[in-house]
């Protein structure tokens, strides 16, 4: 017997690791009457939602129903099993009449054939004359008018330090003799998933005598399922719950898995189960795209879920024979692009520093501008200013332009950008040694330092001025970068 429901827990007071969302909870049963409002567990898998919910009816005598299968969530359904029992008492219900409604994987309400599912059960728990628990792994993917119509309460995750005494109670229980250590590498290893600690600890009992530290280690060891196999079992042999067992023993990150799966998927899947497993592949994809932004890794476990138990349940019919899966393509595509992705990444990192910007900016935004206005050099002056600014070879500006690296008019915009930069450079050079001949010529002019030199401010102002207005005069392309060069990419 499954030692999970074995040992699950019979009343609210056996729930470990969240004692203040555990009180929280009876005290919503016990003024329900009060109230009269559903409530939303919600948390991460294994922390104990559901053995919750079951503990708080049997401390208050409520007979339950639960609505939990993903072909049970149509509108029709709902309306006829969960509504009935919401809306009214029974003869055979527990104290004051009252059963208690739980609704699982309430997170879990797109992708059904009647897509009134959602607004069905966000109707129920408003005109529900009996209590309602729904339960959630990711309270933020229900609906906004379900979360706002519910009570709240967070499960978290449960710590090792509390895993540890239910493992030690469990072995007492079931005369399985360990060693200290051991049940510690189960706790550390499993911290967070109290479920998955006891699946641990059920497995390593059954094959060995006495739990040492070194059998939790080899069994980490020892595994590793291959791909091939792996992929069998996913998308021809197991359920959901199989499937991300499974996933467990196959030694690819999730970002790798999901490639995997993606690529393999189509050669058994077809029609609505494909689309339903693509969905899931997608909502595993915005995790995992979480996961990069955040460097928070406890979303791999939503991803995880997704890519397996949903692709999973998505089969509609057995699958059988030899199926010739392969690596993922993605990964022949990454490697042909890679030169390409160089120059992008090049370009995107020269624009970011100058201009002070991210270079995912620099790639979403900025890059396709650029590649407007200079499509094909048509705008010359406007692509010699851009290679300029931010120090473009040949190889660049085609990228940007979609102009040939090697033709006459890309080399002569790269030679005018060269020659630019490098008069640019000397223009700053002379700025900076110009500010110091001044500072000593004024030196030398006022020896006594009375700030009094032998000029007349006005007349050396004017001087300048006049020797400017003429500089420009002599220099018309000098003028014209002012209002068509640099100044564009600022």
């Amino acid at each position: 017997m499954d030692w999970t429901e074995k040992y699950r827990p019979s009343t609210l007071s056996e729930v470990r690791g969240n004692n203040k969302a555990r009180d929280a909870f009876a005290e919503w049963a016990e003024t329900w009457e009060e109230h009269r409002e559903a409530i939303v567990l919600h948390g991460a898998p294994g922390v104990g939602k559901t053995s919750a919910a079951h503990a708080l009816a049997a401390d208050m005598d409520w007979p339950t129903i639960e609505l939990n299968a993903s072909n049970q969530r149509t509108k029709s359904v709902v309306e006829r099993v969960a509504g009935e029992a919401a809306k009214s008492g029974t003869l055979t219900g527990g104290s004051a009449g009252r059963r208690l409604v739980i609704m699982d994987e309430a997170d879990n309400l797109h992708g059904n054939v009647d897509r009134g599912g959602s607004r069905a059960i966000t109707g129920l728990v408003k005109e529900a004359s009996q209590p309602m628990v729904l339960i959630a792994n990711e309270f933020y993917d229900m609906s906004k008018s379900l979360r706002n119509a519910c009570e709240t309460i967070e499960f978290r995750d449960v710590s090792a330090r509390s895993i540890l005494p239910v493992l030690r109670d469990i072995c007492r229980r079931e005369d399985v003799a360990y060693d200290d250590d051991a049940l510690d590498a189960i706790a550390e290893r499993n911290s967070g998933d109290l479920r998955g600690a006891v699946n641990d600890l059920q497995a390593l009992a059954e094959s060995a005598e006495t739990l040492t530290v070194d059998d939790v280690v080899t069994s980490d060891r020892d595994k590793t399922t291959g791909i091939f196999d792996f992929l069998d079992a996913l998308i021809k042999e197991e359920d959901a719950e199989g499937a991300l067992r499974s996933s467990y023993d196959v030694d690819e990150t999730p970002d790798d898995l999901i490639n995997w799966i993606e690529d393999n998927v189509p050669k058994d899947y077809a029609g609505a189960e494909l689309a339903d497993a693509f969905d899931n592949l997608a909502n595993a994809d915005r995790w995992l795209g979480r996961v990069r932004a955040t460097q928070n890794y406890s979303y791999w476990r939503y991803a995880g879920d997704a890519m397996t138990a949903g692709v999973a349940a998505s089969r509609r019919e057995s699958k059988g024979g030899w199926t010739r899966y392969g690596p993922p393509s993605y990964w022949s595509k990454l490697g042909r692009s890679r030169a390409t992705r160089d120059k992008r990444d090049y370009i995107a990192r020269k624009i970011a520093t100058t201009s002070g910007t991210s270079m995912a900016n620099a790639r979403r935004e900025i890059m396709p501008f650029l590649a407007t206005m200079t499509h094909h050099c048509t705008n010359r002056e406007l692509t010699v200013s851009m290679a300029a600014r931010y120090d473009m070879d040949a190889e660049h500006v085609a990228f940007v332009t979609g102009s040939g690296e090697d033709t006459n008019k890309v080399q002569s915009i790269v030679e005018d950008a060269t020659k630019r930069g490098e008069e640019a450079a000397v223009a700053g050079s002379e700025g900076a040694f110009e500010g110091a001949t001044r500072t000593t010529s004024d030196e030398s002019d006022d020896p006594d330092g009375s700030g009094e030199s032998g000029v007349m401010d006005g007349e050396s102002t004017a001087g300048d001025e006049d020797s400017t207005d003429e500089e420009s005069a002599d220099d018309p392309e000098e003028s014209d970068d002012s209002q068509s060069g640099l100044g564009d990419f600022s």
